[in-house]
Order: structure tokens, then sequence, then C-alpha cells
């Protein structure tokens, strides 16, 4: 399934929060997007996600989700979302029980998308006993069990050290090499989005217009063996950025 983005714009009453935002989501395609505080990021990821309207402009989708796809996009938060009176999975049944899915059928889904993201050993811990990045592997199982077109994910590792993060990057691009799914990124890690995107659509500050859209044609498995070229992508993408973010960080307020 396609997701097109035709001159979408914003406002929160006199402040304009996005302007003119065109770009598309390829089937099987990571997309990230970079900005600074305040751009309008998470804003847009809820454009895309239906949570709201954009004021002028247009979100669409093209194609059919997956067989079976019980919530064709799905969001993934930074703060993971885990019902702390649920174990690893029951927090996952809790989004197939919303469908109507449970005892066996919920099972067969479960010990999948258990066994794809590496946590079958930990089906019955809670979240209490499990380190950040666990519980955002739980979180992504969880998304997977809907069988999603795209995944829809707002900062996804920001709340983690950097040694996890690092760690998650790799299980990421483990899944994707498997299953090749399709994500909606938003990040204002550099370093993470030119891991993991195969596009990133570099935003200005409020109100955010795309400044470029950069293309990476370095495989996505290939890219630890190819850091050097991967650091002057992120240094060019700094170049860009740099005096938008350091004007944005002068700014009081984050709308978006």
């Amino acid at each position: 399934m396609k997701i097109i983005l035709d001159d979408v714009s914003h406002r929160y009453g006199e402040t304009e929060v996005l302007k003119n935002i065109s770009f598309s989501l390829a089937d099987g395609e990571i997309v990230c997007i970079i900005g600074p505080s305040g751009c309008g990021k998470s804003t847009l990821l809820r454009f895309v996600g239906g949570l709201e309207r954009p004021e002028s402009g247009k979100v669409l989708l093209s194609g059919e989700p997956p067989a079976g796809s019980l919530n064709p996009l799905t969001y993934v938060f930074q703060d993971f979302a885990l019902l702390p009176w649920r174990t690893v999975e029951g927090n996952i049944s809790l989004v197939l029980e919303d469908h109507g899915i449970r005892g066996g059928k919920a099972r067969e889904v479960i010990d999948d998308v258990l066994a794809r993201t590496k946590l079958t050993d930990f089906r019955k811990a809670w979240p209490r006993q499990l380190s950040g990045g666990m519980k955002q592997r739980v979180a992504i199982a969880r998304a997977l069990s809907v069988r999603p077109a795209v995944m829809l994910m707002d900062e996804p590792l920001s709340a983690l050290d950097s040694q996890t993060r690092e760690l998650l990057m790799d299980d990421l691009v483990d899944l994707w090499t498997r299953e090749g799914f399709s994500a909606c990124y938003v990040t204002h890690n550099l370093a993470e989005a030119v891991r993991l995107g195969h596009r990133i659509v570099v935003l200005s500050r409020r109100p955010g217009e795309i400044r470029e859209i950069v293309e990476i044609d370095i495989p996505l498995a290939q890219r630890l063996d190819r850091l050097p070229e991967l650091d002057r992508l992120q240094r060019r993408i700094w170049t860009i950025m740099r005096d938008e973010a350091r004007a944005a960080d002068m700014e009081i307020a984050d709308v978006g």
C-alpha cells in the first residue's frame, strides 16, 4: 500500500506548523522524517495515521493492505504504551481482542510475532521485568500482530540509551531484511535516520517545509560495512539543517 502526501499545510490558530508538504511512501520502504524541534514532524505523522486532518492538502492511500490486515496503519510510540498489569503476551493479545480474536487463533498470531521479534522466551514476563529495549520489541511485536500495511513510528528509540538504540536498530534492519515492512519513521536522530531510512525527508524549522529529500541507495544490511559513506551523508544532512536547528532552539513553543 502506498501513501501519498499532496501539498499538506496546517496551522494551529495563528501558528503555521506545516507548509506545502508533498512526498510518498512506497510499499516495503522506510521513509524517515527529520527536522528541528517544533517543525511539525509528529503532527505530520498524525495526518498520515488519520488521527487529524490537515487544514489543506491531501493524504491519500493507494493499493490494498496485506491479506488479513486488521489495522492498515499502526503506531509504535516512544513510550512503549504497555499495560503494566498484562504480560508480554497479554499486551499483544489486547489488540487482537479489540478485533474479536481470542483463544487458539490469538495464540497462533502471538506465537508468530514473538518468534519474529525474538521474544518467545519472554511471553510470560511483566513489563516491569523488561529493559527499555525489550519493551520496545514488545511494542513492535504488538504492531506486527495486526498485519499493518505501514508502521507509523514516532521517535521509537528516543527513550533508550545509546547502546540499546544500536541493538534495536540492528533488530529493525534484520526484521526489514526478512519481511520488508513499510514504515514512516519520525526521529530527531541523524544517525538513526541514515541507518534505517531508504529516503530521508528533511524539514525546515516551523513552519515545516521540505528542504530536501535524500535517497540512500546503500542496502540496509550493508550499512554497517560502509560507515564512512553514512558519516559523509549524515554530515551533509546536518549542513542542510544546522542553521534551522539553531534558530528553532531559540524559539519557545513546540506545537507539533
